[in-house]
């Protein structure tokens, strides 16, 4: 049998990311050993409703181990956003502040998809608005959104 290797790309998180991940990651971790102990206990019966639960037990403790599993492969992949970016434009890991035509600021920090959270402020830099913003240098203006009622947007920070 052979095995396919995989190379993965780096994943570049932020510290609150990384932390996140290693949180989900070692949640996961407790389940996998409270379902395997669970596991081990309905084993000592031998009812035909015990063997159900079993069944349901085992698909359960498969789905766990498959998310862990991803999650352990984002973390062996993952690396700490580089300490010093280039701030004369944007890239994964910056934070921008952008000023709509309302006059509104908004900041976003660009990070990988898995750690987007627009609602916190994380966008992924491979959403429409990422993608538009990667590249970009202070007081440039980004139109965004659908082409018929298009955003500007002007880049007045990047750190």
């Amino acid at each position: 049998m052979q095995t396919v290797e995989t190379k993965q790309s780096t994943i570049l998180l932020s510290k609150k990311g990384m932390k996140e991940l290693k949180k989900a990651a070692a949640k996961l971790e407790r389940q996998q050993k409270q379902m395997i102990a669970e596991l081990r206990d309905l084993d000592k019966t031998d009812g035909h409703d015990q063997r159900l639960t079993r069944i349901e037990k085992l698909a359960e403790l498969e789905t766990v181990e498959t998310m862990l599993a991803d999650k352990q492969s984002y973390l062996a992949n993952a690396q700490l956003f580089p300490r010093k970016r280039d701030a004369i434009k944007v890239a994964i890991g910056s934070v921008v502040e952008l000023i709509d035509a309302n006059g509104r600021i908004l900041q976003y920090q660009l990070v990988d998809s898995i750690e987007a959270n627009p609602s916190d402020g994380r966008i992924s830099a491979n959403s429409p608005l990422g993608k538009t913003l990667l590249g970009r240098k202070i007081k440039e203006t980004i139109e965004w959104g659908n082409k018929l009622q298009p955003s500007q947007l002007t880049l007045v920070r990047i750190s």
